[in-house]
């Protein structure tokens, strides 16, 4: 990914020296960016992957979160930057040349930088790496940059209009400025622990498919990320006559289904609360020899009753 970067940088700096375009500028200063934060990404990977220490009891996957805000940060700074040398080139023009030439090498950067976005998307699912996620994407908008940029070059090369020129290069400065509060806002989001509630979903479908008879409710149900590695926390209501080593038999049941069915590192820490006579309209143990109410219907576990820190009744 840094070679890569390193690479593309330099296509496009040639680019921009042979034609002085500033909306080639643009890419290339995109690319500034793509080197810098592709060497913090190396460090963040690694970092990521040690195992946990007294220091860090949830490992150090947070990191990757750290890389993506620096990532969005420095984008916006460019899309700023960008912005802001496309509003001086209306006042202070400069002579563009050699067009053609510059559409040739917009079009190979772009065409690297999609083929690599959609590998580190890929690869990022596969590792559940949010970081390689956000760099492919990441990698798709440069894409798309420069698509449009050659859409405008092209206009500019047919027309003889130069100050389009600066005109495409403030659309893309602003997209780039877009794409980078993006990225900031996903980092701060997730170092703020903000509920996903994709895999929270999963969860619930997950608990909700493979549901035992035993596990009468569930409530408190918390998802934490820590880049790769995901912290869950539950309530469990079962039998309270069970002894203790029945209820850690279910407990542990629990926690090996989500642990089968979802990808990556997960640790499951589930508090288990004993049935009370209230849970007896929900509680499906048919041959319950201690039942207080009837059985009125098994409650469908969904995101709604399962995050309240409440428990359940009819």
């Amino acid at each position: 990914m840094l070679i890569f970067s390193i690479v593309l940088m330099a296509i496009k700096f040639a680019a921009y020296l042979l034609t002085h375009s500033n909306a080639i500028l643009t890419d290339a200063f995109e690319s500034i960016i793509n080197v810098v934060a592709g060497g913090f990404a190396l460090f963040s990977i690694y970092y990521s992957t040690l195992p946990k220490d007294e220091n860090h009891p949830y490992g150090h996957g947070k990191v990757e979160y750290l890389s993506v805000g620096l990532e969005g940060g420095l984008i916006v700074l460019a899309g700023g930057a960008i912005i802001l040398k496309s509003v001086m080139g209306f006042f202070h023009p400069s002579e563009i040349h050699s067009i053609d030439i510059g559409l040739y090498f917009s079009l190979f950067a772009g065409g690297c930088n999609y083929v690599m976005g959609k590998y580190l998307i890929r690869q990022g699912k596969v590792h559940q790496s949010s970081l390689m996620v956000a760099d492919g994407k990441h990698l798709i908008s440069d894409t798309v940059s420069s698509i449009g940029l050659v859409v405008g070059l092209v206009i500019i090369y047919f027309t003889k209009i130069y100050w389009l020129d600066n005109l495409i290069a403030m659309l893309f400065g602003g997209f780039i400025f877009y794409t980078g509060f993006k990225l900031l806002k996903e980092s701060v989001t997730n170092l703020l622990d903000e509920a996903d509630y994709e895999k929270l979903d999963l969860v619930v479908s997950i608990l909700n498919n493979h549901r035992e008879e035993k596990w009468i409710d569930m409530h408190n149900l918390r998802v934490l990320k820590y880049g790769a590695h995901l912290h869950i926390d539950a309530h469990i209501t079962l039998p309270w006559y069970d002894n203790l080593e029945l209820s850690h038999n279910e407990v542990s049941k629990v926690e090996y289904l989500i642990k089968d069915k979802l990808e990556g590192e997960v640790e499951f820490f589930i508090h288990a609360d004993p049935c009370l006579p209230a849970s007896c309209p929900i509680c499906p143990i048919h041959d319950c020899k201690v039942r207080k109410h009837d059985f009125i219907k098994r409650l469908d576990w969904t995101l709604e009753n399962l995050l309240p820190d409440k428990k359940h009744i009819l």
